[in-house]
């Protein structure tokens, strides 16, 4: 069986079955040939032209214009790490809070990246932690626990994410981070921002297993100990 490759995609069935099991479907950036085919914002967006961006980002019809993805300038820029871009796109107007057609908002796509500096960049120019995305209504909190990205976890905290949404898999953020984690230090340092910031020990999965219990059955003893002093039962 092929091994989990993006994000929150093992279903829960598989889970009970202790099996990995991937989903189609996660964030999908622009590849080179959509790259090489924009025109107008997205071109510029991908390229990080910033003049061209300010010369052509004075609609709204621009701003939040589609490729076949569904993916508007702002969500090009992020992808490919255009923070220039980023920032004259969101001063000109472009929708922060816009999903594509994976229902990823800007946010989410830094998040998941591990870019840590477009995600600062977006926050401070008014982008929302707290929007539900993506297929399983997950948050960008929970997709960046789960791949144990634990400075961006820190970033979004700070930021109002919120602590113990639970998506539609049953899963919180702290959930994520011990079952789709690799028991590591950076998911040890997700679990540990998650504890320190308040989020609940005593929400469970779907078959009514606590984080501590899952974090045991998984034998990662550091997680067990975080949780232990945190008053996990």
């Amino acid at each position: 069986m092929q091994a989990l490759r993006h994000r929150w995609l093992l279903p829960l069935a598989a889970l009970a079955l202790g099996a990995l099991a991937p989903q189609a479907g996660a964030q999908v950036p622009p590849s080179p040939a959509e790259a090489a085919a924009y025109t107008g914002l997205h071109a510029a967006a991908w390229r990080g032209d910033v003049a061209t961006i300010e010369r052509l980002a004075t609609s709204r019809a621009a701003r939040e214009a589609r490729d076949g993805h569904g993916r508007t300038p702002l969500h090009v820029a992020t992808f490919a790490r255009q923070r220039g871009a980023v920032r004259a796109l969101v001063a000109a107007g472009a929708d922060t809070a816009a999903l594509e057609a994976g229902r990823y908002d800007a946010v989410t796509i830094a998040a998941v990246a591990d870019d840590e500096e477009t995600l600062a960049l977006l926050l401070a120019m008014g982008a929302s932690a707290k929007l539900v995305t993506s297929r399983y209504d997950g948050t960008a909190l929970i997709a960046a626990a789960h791949l144990g990205h634990d400075g961006v976890v820190r970033r979004l905290i700070a930021a109002g994410a919120p602590l113990d949404h639970v998506n539609n898999l049953h899963w919180t953020a702290l959930i994520e981070a011990i079952v789709l984690g690799d028991g590591g230090p950076r998911h040890q340092a997700t679990v540990r921002a998650l504890l320190e910031a308040g989020a609940s020990t005593k929400l469970t999965d779907a078959a009514g297993r606590t984080p501590l219990e899952l974090a045991r059955a998984r034998g990662y003893a550091e997680m067990v100990q975080m949780l232990e002093q945190a008053g996990a039962r």
